[in-house]
């Protein structure tokens, strides 16, 4: 018999919660690469198109280290967005 109001999450909600904790870099990457970017611009905007240049070079390569430390720990923790799951729900 099912109890009403009681709701217990899925494996799946679960590690949805943990996937901040399995991937901590990315959040610093993601705001390495917008503190590059805001510097470029301020740069451009200053003036300095060399180091604006510069700045946005950095940005590629913090962009670059962000998206991969996000398929990299996606590849460690076996996360597929494209393989169908095994599980079958007899909802």
């Amino acid at each position: 018999m099912e109890k009403m109001g009681a709701v217990e999450p899925t494996l799946e909600q679960f590690l949805e919660e943990k996937k901040r904790i399995r991937n901590p870099l990315v959040p610093v990457g993601a705001l390495m690469t917008a503190g590059v970017l805001t510097a470029g611009l301020i740069s451009f905007k200053r003036g300095n198109s060399q180091l604006g240049q510069t700045l946005m070079r950095a940005r590629v390569v913090a962009q670059g280290a962000t998206v991969a430390l996000m398929v990299g720990t996606a590849f460690y923790y076996g996360d597929n967005p494209w393989k169908k799951s095994s599980r079958t729900d007899t909802d």
